[in-house]
């Protein structure tokens, strides 16, 4: 009896590390590109791991908005998300630096930032408890409008959507000249369907995804801020998974990092082209145009820097993103 008893104690640290399953939580719809993109993560996960690290992912906002999926973090109700960095925000702001309407241009420019960058951000949400598995980024947020708006001017009769609990980017909007209303990203159809709103900021990608196009029909062509983002999770929950199979699973999702990426700069042209066949209108600008979009953007700068975002890395990433241009010249 006694070796019997010994037998199962030592057993017992094996079976309790059999499986660890991360509840993942996500804004992004089931049958997305991203939900797909995590999907696959979770059963390369579960290969490599023997089976003992699954995903259980609960998509579309099932568990909220990201203000909710981050508050639900923190009491372990939830163990990883995949973030935007409004939702980061509520972690650390530092992220957010990265979205600053017009700082970053384009994809090179933001690729260049982010390699920089990457490493400091890791670093403070490690210190703030999350374990960033990759980064990722959902296209450039444009406009979506229910009138055409061409310039600035042109939109500011228009209600546009702001994230329900990021005071500051409401404020950065109202003196960008904008008329900001604050709501739930879970209650945007509906908000665009009864005139609560009458613009949406977003993505092709995601405006695709959710279908908020069919509400607003009009998309200008300008691209206002990269959509960065990161798949997190608790170190906590890290911790339980097996410190040998960590570095397996790292591998796996910077990989998978690397392809998602790609997809989504691909999806983005795609998805413009599909909604256009479905009544999109897109809106062309004039560089004249792009620059009222860049003059209403910089007004708001002062403001995001002292307090949004960090001003030591708002000014980083503007001396980087230069030090990038200047290589181009």
């Amino acid at each position: 009896m006694n070796k019997l008893l010994l037998a199962a104690l030592l057993l017992f640290p094996f079976a309790a590390q059999a499986e660890v399953v991360i509840k993942l939580g996500t804004l992004a719809p089931e049958g997305s590109a991203f939900h797909n993109h995590l999907r696959s993560l979770g059963e390369q996960w579960e290969q490599a791991s023997g089976g003992q690290v699954k995903l259980k992912i609960y998509p579309g906002g099932t568990v909220g908005n990201e203000s909710d999926m981050v508050k639900k973090l923190r009491i372990n109700q939830l163990h990883a998300a995949l973030l935007t960095g409004t939702g980061i925000r509520d972690i650390d702001p530092s992220v957010q630096t990265l979205g600053v309407p017009m700082v970053l241009k384009n994809n090179e420019e933001l690729d260049y930032v982010m390699e920089k960058m990457a490493p400091k951000f890791e670093k403070m949400l490690d210190e703030k408890g999350f374990v960033v598995i990759h980064w990722g980024d959902a296209g450039w947020v444009t406009f979506f409008t229910q009138k055409a708006a061409k310039t600035p001017e042109e939109m500011k009769d228009q209600k546009v959507f702001a994230w329900a609990g990021d005071e500051g980017i409401v404020e950065a909007f109202k003196i960008a000249g904008f008329k900001p209303v604050v709501i739930s990203a879970t209650d945007i159809t509906t908000s665009l369907q009864t005139g609560m709103i009458q613009a949406v900021d977003t993505t092709p990608v995601s405006a695709l995804a959710f279908q908020w196009y069919r509400h607003a029909k009009f998309m200008t062509d300008v691209k206002w801020a990269p959509l960065v983002g990161a798949l997190l999770v608790s170190k906590k929950t890290w911790e339980k998974v097996p410190a040998d199979i960590r570095p397996k699973l790292m591998t796996i999702a910077r990989e998978a990092e690397k392809k998602i990426r790609l997809e989504i700069r691909k999806l983005e042209i795609d998805a413009v082209t599909s909604m256009k066949k479905e009544g999109l209108q897109v809106v062309a600008t004039t560089p004249a145009d792009v620059a009222k979009w860049q003059g209403a953007a910089e007004k708001a700068w002062p403001y995001i820097r002292e307090k949004v975002v960090p001003a030591a890395l708002f000014d980083e990433v503007k001396k980087l993103r230069d030090e990038y241009v200047a290589t181009k010249k």
